[in-house]
């Protein structure tokens, strides 16, 4: 990872977003990091400072709100005057245990797409044109085995996941000219508060979050600037099976 990067974070404060948070703070990154939870979020911000973290910014915010993305994001450019790297990583799951879509409430339903998938709009809108400006960012869309396949009682969520691909492969191919990319990351299952609600008798083992950044890494670095609209399975990834793969392409 470059030095003097700014890395901007959605839903930082539990489970993959805090472990990138920390990840990226163990590489000298500036972060902005946010979350709904106020606690949860500064203390995340707390263990990030603690690990080399040059700055960190925290802002509680509900970025399927747009005032609120615009709060967050003004916040960091005035801060930092550029965002290098965008994490669109919160999500909700909805109702636990999750219903069948036929007895799946609306409000509920309406809920998990607006803040997994319009959400994911709303900031990457924000954040792009002044990527396009600097003709150099990279958005990373967190995405879910249930966003690439239908599974029965996975709901809204998988549906919400759905449109996060479509997001991100429409997004990819509008800045396919740039030096802009867009790219989603599959982090499997995971050993976190949101895999207990959505299976709460799992009883196979899970990785930890901190297995899965290794990929955003990556997608960070100018290792993946030529890297666009593609979609990489976290628990599989090693850089080396990438360059090989560019190699034979």
């Amino acid at each position: 990872m470059e030095n003097n990067q700014v890395v901007m974070i959605t839903g930082a404060s539990k489970g993959l977003g805090k472990a990138l948070t920390l990840a990226f703070a163990r590489k000298g990154a500036s972060l902005a990091i946010c979350a709904r939870g106020e606690h949860d979020l500064e203390n995340v911000k707390k263990e990030a400072e603690a690990l080399g973290a040059p700055n960190v910014i925290a802002v509680t915010a509900d970025i399927s709100k747009s005032r609120d993305v615009e709060r967050f994001v003004a916040v960091t450019e005035n801060a930092y005057g550029k965002i290098d790297v965008l994490i669109n990583n919160a999500s909700i799951l909805g109702p636990s245990p999750m219903p069948l879509l036929l007895d799946f409430p609306e409000e509920d339903f309406f809920e998990v797409l607006r803040v997994n998938a319009v959400s994911p709009f709303l900031v990457t809108r924000r954040v792009l044109p002044g990527m396009l400006l600097r003709n150099s960012g990279s958005v990373i869309n967190v995405t879910s085995e249930a966003g690439n396949t239908g599974y029965a009682g996975w709901g809204a969520y998988g549906i919400s996941k759905f449109a996060v691909e479509g997001l991100t492969e429409t997004w990819a191919d509008e800045v396919g000219e740039t030096d802009v990319r867009v790219n989603m990351v599959d982090p499997g299952e995971m050993d976190t508060e949101m895999h207990q609600l959505a299976v709460p008798d799992c009883d196979y083992e899970l990785a930890n979050p901190n297995d899965a950044v290794e990929v955003f890494l990556y997608l960070a670095s100018d290792n993946s600037k030529k890297v666009n609209g593609q979609r990489f399975q976290a628990q599989e990834f090693t850089q080396g099976s990438v360059e090989d793969a560019a190699r034979n392409a």
